[in-house]
């Protein structure tokens, strides 16, 4: 073999470390960046937003709550040592969204990912729907959504490891007949995020599709025990699911560790939709 020539060995180790290199530079460090969580001051949401503020994400937890979006705010920065802001709003209206967006920077800096967890049900069956019901869970679900993602896109664009998860539900995968627009939202929101990550790469755009879970939307549904049995029965795991493990799935979404995910959803149910 002349001299200068590389095994194929050697050949192979530099393609490698050439690439690990080219990877290394689009992940460009982990993300650090502040996130806003909508639908922050409960459920799925503030889960989401303390499982951040657990390895040092700044958050911004916006809700129409504003007064308890506030109080937890303030209990993340006093626990976690993190910069954490409450904001009222009402993502539906779509005019408030970029005064929300200019004070959450003052409070926390440029935003560097985001977190739809606002999310509404309607128990109205084909045949009992209105437009004024079918536009209100669409809007909370779907459109805000894209409208606050659409707001980020330039900002986030500039963050390293910048990167967006929407709430879904297998109700999106699945379809449920008494509740076909919470469906069609959390279904459209897959679409939506497949889209979203086509357009706005490298940003990173992620869903996650939750089982049944212990929060205060699945609450009213708890009082039957019938229903609370079936729900428990339709888990491979035998419960409902915490909060709490929604969040932490969304944390890895968000972090350097799903690096080579995007425009795809996550399951989180127990096993639920294995069998169903």
């Amino acid at each position: 073999m002349s001299q200068g020539s590389t095994t194929p060995s050697t050949s192979a180790a530099a393609a490698s470390a050439a690439g690990e290199a080219r990877a290394g530079d689009a992940v460009a460090g982990d993300a650090t960046g502040p996130v806003v969580v909508t639908g922050g001051a409960s459920g799925i949401g503030l889960a989401s937003a303390r499982a951040l503020a657990e390895v040092g994400r700044a958050v911004a937890l916006w809700d129409r709550n504003e007064d308890l979006a506030i109080e937890h705010a303030a209990a993340i920065a006093a626990e976690h040592g993190v910069a954490a802001v409450g904001v009222g709003i009402d993502v539906t209206d779509t005019a408030a969204l970029a005064a929300a967006l200019a004070t959450t920077r003052v409070a926390i800096g440029p935003i560097g990912g985001m977190v739809h967890a606002a999310g509404v049900v309607s128990a109205e069956s084909f045949g009992a729907l209105t437009d004024e019901r079918w536009d209100f869970v669409l809007d909370v679900n779907l459109r805000a959504f894209a409208m606050l993602t659409q707001l980020l896109a330039d900002e986030l664009r500039l963050s390293a490891g910048a990167a967006v998860v929407g709430i879904s539900s297998i109700e999106g995968l699945v379809g449920h007949p008494a509740i076909p627009a919470y469906c069609s939202s959390k279904a459209g929101l897959i679409g939506l995020v497949r889209s979203a990550a086509a357009a706005l790469s490298p940003v990173r755009v992620n869903a996650v599709c939750p089982g049944y879970v212990l929060t205060p939307m699945l609450a009213p549904s708890l009082q039957f025990e019938p229903l609370l049995q079936h729900m428990e029965s339709t888990s491979l795991v035998g419960r409902l699911g915490r909060p709490e493990e929604i969040g932490t799935a969304v944390r890895f979404l968000m972090s350097a560790d799903a690096s080579f995910i995007t425009g795809t959803h996550l399951v989180v149910d127990g096993g639920t939709t294995a069998v169903r």
